[in-house]
């Protein structure tokens, strides 16, 4: 019988038997961690985009909230997060030294701040109500009559050059004055010419009325007494005139 030899032997038995791979065991990978909540938020409308209908279309509401708004939201966020030293600061902290922030902060501050109170000073038509008698007290004595102080706020509005705001506000020395501000700007900061509370104001930035109105201003601030929401702007008069 023939030998065979003994590496030859083991050799084939090696080649019989299976391979079996060498794994390290296997790891979870590691969770990342969880983005930082962002600092300022979108505000829900506080009605339906149609309800201010047919002084404002539902189209421009939603783009206005949804687009405008929400740009100067997220641009806020970005612009504070590369500025260690305007971390954790309020809106209001801000906009009240909007003058001495870089211009990104500035422009998108005062679009948050804005816009979240141009929402709360509209109302559907049939709850617009009307100003309180205090209110109307200070406006017929600052302005001659109700008719006269909408003639004088909206030859503001009209009078504005490009996009910007017109603002009925509280000045310091308790009287009631219309004053209008370029771009994002408003009566609370630093670097406004007329400074005050404001108490009631409307954007006079085109998206705010140019799918309906086209480049009618006029006519838009006239639609637009169809929705104020007077007895919101009661509310920040009384609250000013107890400063």
């Amino acid at each position: 019988m023939r030998m065979i030899h003994p590496l030859l032997s083991a050799l084939a038995l090696g080649m019989a038997a299976p391979l079996v791979a060498q794994t390290a065991p296997a790891t979870a990978p590691a969770a990342a961690p969880a983005p930082a909540p962002a600092a300022f938020t979108l505000p829900a409308l506080p009605y339906a985009p149609d309800a201010l209908e047919p002084a404002i279309d539902a189209q421009t509401m939603t783009i206005h909230h949804g687009k405008h708004h929400q740009a100067y939201v997220d641009n806020l966020n970005k612009a504070v997060a590369t500025d260690a030293a305007l971390k954790g600061m309020t809106l209001e902290q801000l906009v009240t030294k909007a003058g001495t922030l870089p211009a990104a902060v500035r422009n998108n501050a005062g679009g948050h701040w804005n816009h979240g109170f141009f929402w709360k000073t509209m109302v559907p038509p049939a709850q617009a109500g009307t100003a309180s008698p205090a209110l109307t007290k200070a406006i017929t004595a600052q302005f001659g009559s109700m008719d006269q102080f909408k003639a004088a706020f909206k030859a503001a509005g009209t009078a504005r050059f490009g996009s910007g705001w017109v603002w009925l506000i509280v000045k310091p020395d308790g009287k009631l004055a219309i004053t209008s501000t370029p771009n994002q700007d408003n009566p609370l900061m630093d670097a406004a010419e007329d400074k005050g509370l404001p108490i009631l104001g409307n954007d006079m930035w085109e998206h705010a009325y140019y799918l309906k109105y086209q480049n009618r201003r006029a006519d838009y601030l006239d639609g637009w007494w169809q929705v104020v929401n007077w007895g919101e702007v009661s509310r920040r008069f009384a609250a000013a005139s107890k400063r």
